[in-house]
């Protein structure tokens, strides 16, 4: 008999995991100890943790942390009891969550925790955001982060900061989602998407009190192949705002390099979102941002100027995609060549949607080779952390354009 492939995606692995563990930090005999809980959930009428782990021959649970603080230098730390994704309210369970739903829905929201003063939607995917976007109301930063990436979005966690209505409902409705998150559901929403019924629902009512997380730390760790463990303080993005970013300028065997042209108000604007996003991006990555939305994702590449141009093509790409489904309701791939060829001519015309925009990279450019990918593009300004030995190429590589940049004085790698 043939093997059944498709059952181990409806696995449930029960797990062997204790249901509290404590670590403790110990240093000239000071004791400090973190206490942790497993999560639960009734799904019909049984007490079930997470479905599997990362792929469904590993076992997984989730912990909360209950009790104890850890104090290290000037750092302040998220206290016990303040949660968000580890105290999740499942409305809704369909398949029930694993690792992946979880961790999804935590990377979304650790962007979205700099995006609280306005409507914002984040759409992950194997750990990295498929599109993002704020706007003046939900469902208009839905469409934006939908369309960002259509393609990759499909199956993708959708985390909103604002509780979902029922025009942005219909909207995750015309799609697949695995996970839906947000602070709450308007009247209505709970019934529409009870009619898919493996869609997991999630309640976060902490998503309205986000800027509280914004700038508190938590212990990271990460797990080596022979059982030890990294630790290291949380990251956060400090150059989230216009006045955080430092106009681009390089000394060179005594030669001073400045930027001539510094970015507009909506160009800032564009960047600030940019570098938010970008701390949720996995490194390498590049972003391309315009009018508050991501139009080019590039991630996990190992050098600079590669990153650069998968950005690039994958903007090109998805813009084909975009235009294709809102002229036409159709793929790309389902064009005929009559309607390809009118999505081909303003693909060609924007330069895949990058010219006006603006771009982000988590590093500095070690050569002008990274930078220029954009320039020939269209960008307006770039933001990048400074520092390169060879800054000076990439200032006078804007300089011949007329391209803004700014330096953030950090960097934003996650590994």
């Amino acid at each position: 008999m043939a093997k059944d492939f498709k059952a181990q995606y409806k696995t449930i692995v029960t797990d062997h995991f204790p249901k509290e563990f404590e670590i403790t930090f110990r240093d000239n005999g000071k004791k400090q100890t973190l206490s942790y809980e497993k999560v639960l959930w009734n799904i019909e009428n049984e007490s079930l943790g997470l479905r599997y782990g990362e792929n469904p021959s590993q076992e997984a649970v989730l912990y909360r942390l209950v009790n104890g603080n850890l104090s290290l230098g000037d750092v302040e730390f998220i206290l016990p009891g303040k949660y968000l994704v580890s105290d999740v309210e499942l409305l809704q369970s369909g398949k029930h969550p694993g690792k992946i739903n979880i961790t999804d829905a935590d990377s979304a929201l650790g962007i979205l925790k700099f995006l609280h003063d306005t409507p914002g939607v984040v759409i992950v995917k194997h750990n990295n955001p498929s599109g993002a976007a704020k706007a003046a109301t939900l469902d208009e930063a839905f469409e934006k982060a939908y369309l960002g990436d259509r393609i990759a979005a499909f199956g993708g966690a959708v985390a909103c900061n604002r509780p979902v209505d029922i025009l942005t409902a219909d909207k995750i409705m015309s799609e697949y989602f695995e996970v839906v998150v947000a602070p709450d559901f308007e009247e209505g929403v709970l019934e529409k998407f009870q009619q898919k019924k493996n869609l997991r629902v999630m309640r976060i009512k902490n998503i309205a009190k986000l800027n509280e997380f914004s700038h508190q730390r938590f212990i990271d760790f990460k797990s080596l192949q022979d059982g030890g463990i990294i630790a290291q303080t949380s990251f956060i993005p400090e150059a989230i705002s216009k006045d955080k970013m430092i106009p681009a300028a390089a000394t060179y065997k005594g030669a001073e390099y400045n930027i001539k042209r510094l970015p507009t108000d909506k160009e800032y604007e564009d960047l600030v979102f940019g570098w938010i996003v970008e701390s949720g991006v996995t490194s390498n990555s590049v972003l391309y941002v315009k009018d508050g939305a991501t139009v080019g994702i590039g991630t996990g590449e190992q050098d600079r100027v590669g990153v650069a141009e998968i950005a690039r093509d994958k903007a090109y790409k998805k813009c084909g995609e975009r235009l294709a489904f809102l002229r036409f309701s159709k793929r790309y791939a389902e064009l005929t060549n009559t309607e390809k060829q009118d999505v081909d001519t303003e693909i060609s015309e924007t330069n895949g949607g990058l010219k006006g925009s603006v771009m982000i990279s988590d590093a500095f450019f070690p050569f002008r080779d990274g930078a220029d990918v954009g320039i020939k593009e269209g960008v307006t300004a770039i933001v990048q952390p400074g520092g390169a030995i060879r800054d000076f190429e990439s200032i006078e590589a804007c300089n011949e354009a007329n391209v803004a940049m700014v330096f953030t004085g950090e960097r934003s790698f996650k590994h």
